[in-house]
């Protein structure tokens, strides 16, 4: 097979292995830019595998940087673009079921295809788009099917992390998992415990954003997956409810993470605790829990223009998506018009600030002051008092008096 018309990404790199090729060495590009081709979807990074060992790559080029010489990775800077290339290598140990404990770089393209997880993923491209397919990738592409490189014992024995890209992969390609590599996970799920839950996270959020949610979804729980999630274990049937459910277009890791946690019944504190073991960052939970209170208010039918201003319109809409999947009735319009209808988005569109009030209405700086300013706020977004500081100087000045 070979691709006539590359992406420019790939054209761009020509050059790069052009020159690795007149230095007498192979060069293949390699990994999910090749498969995304051969699917027609959009590329990202451009991996570039060779046969030139990482001291005899710096000798074709100017210009190189080390950025994981260890395991024969140098990003080539000569083009203007950074490109990496990592030379052909085996690796042997995994103890720790996640990273090699021994990598030796060899000059064979097929050993070291040999190592990736999937066959979908083990396919390489010559510069002139020729495809160099040793695992019948092609074939698993034509078919939309996941089938590890080798035995699945030992692929996820060496990277146990694979197993939730397995998961992943489903989701985002819309492909079935190969009974063999699926028996595989089942029998070796346990050892998702071994691996870091920030890697997890990544796989998780990746799965619930991909195009067919349900096709990772179902081989996450029947192969027991989920059980060596943070916190997840006690939930199947939750997500067992999912399977049979049209699910919202989740996109971005906030979403992923409100959906969750509103599925799994969980609010404030508990949502916290439970992000917080998967290490999400605070901004997140931040979001989640301000995502959380206009959900509630929707689907309570009390929603009111204060609670989307204190979310502010994104959240606002991430709300409505996903409370709509709960049984929420308000549409998105209806949530932009009540945005657009507020009399001011921030506190900065405020017509007075602190200094101001210091100044004309003679409040002392202290926690009488952000009270007034936190009131002022509330009844102006809430229609009861108009954005004007003849206004807004009159209802502080009533509000310190009666305060005494």
């Amino acid at each position: 097979m070979i691709i006539k018309n590359l992406p420019t990404e790939f054209e761009q790199a020509r050059p790069i292995m052009q020159a690795i090729e007149s230095a007498g060495f192979e060069a293949y590009f390699v990994g999910g830019s090749v498969r995304d081709t051969i699917l027609n979807k959009p590329i990202h990074d451009v991996d570039i595998a060779t046969s030139a060992y990482p001291e005899e790559i710096k000798k074709i080029f100017k210009r190189t940087v080390d950025t994981g010489i260890e395991h024969g990775t140098v990003m080539i800077l000569d083009h203007g673009e950074g490109y990496e290339t990592t030379t052909f290598r085996t690796e042997s140990g995994y103890q720790d079921f996640r990273r090699p404990d021994e990598v030796t770089f060899v000059r064979s393209l097929s050993e070291d295809l040999q190592r990736r997880d999937f066959t979908i993923n083990a396919l390489a491209m010559k510069e002139t788009g020729e495809i160099i397919d040793l695992f019948d990738g092609l074939r698993d592409l034509d078919n939309q099917l996941i089938r590890t490189v080798g035995e699945a014992y030992e692929r996820f024995h060496e990277d146990a992390l694979r197993m939730m890209r397995a998961v992943r992969f489903a989701s985002q390609l819309n492909f079935k998992i190969d009974s063999a590599t699926l028996t595989g996970i089942e029998e070796n799920s346990a050892l998702l415990e071994k691996i870091a839950v920030e890697r997890i996270r990544v796989e998780l959020e990746k799965m619930f954003m991909g195009q067919t949610v349900q096709a990772g979804l179902d081989a996450f729980i029947d192969t027991d997956l989920y059980r060596y999630c943070p916190g997840m274990d006690i939930y199947r049937t939750e997500l067992q409810s999912l399977t049979e459910s049209e699910l919202p277009s989740l996109d971005s890791d906030t979403e992923v993470w409100t959906f969750i946690t509103y599925l799994f019944g969980l609010q404030n504190g508990s949502s916290t605790h439970f992000l917080k073991t998967w290490k999400t960052s605070n901004q997140i939970i931040t979001d989640v829990l301000k995502i959380q209170k206009v959900i509630e208010a929707i689907l309570a039918e009390q929603l009111t223009p204060k609670v989307v201003y204190d979310a502010g319109l994104e959240r606002a809409l991430s709300a409505q998506k996903i409370a709509t999947f709960f049984g929420g009735t308000i549409k998105n319009d209806e949530i932009k018009n009540i945005y657009q209808n507020l009399p001011i988005k921030n506190k900065s569109d405020l017509n007075i600030d602190g200094g101001q009030l210091i100044k004309v209405a003679h409040i002392k700086p202290g926690p009488l002051l952000g009270k007034v300013l936190f009131a002022i706020e509330n009844q102006v977004v809430n229609g009861d008092l108009a954005n004007k500081q003849e206004e807004l100087v009159s209802f502080a000045t009533q509000m310190v008096t009666e305060e005494g």
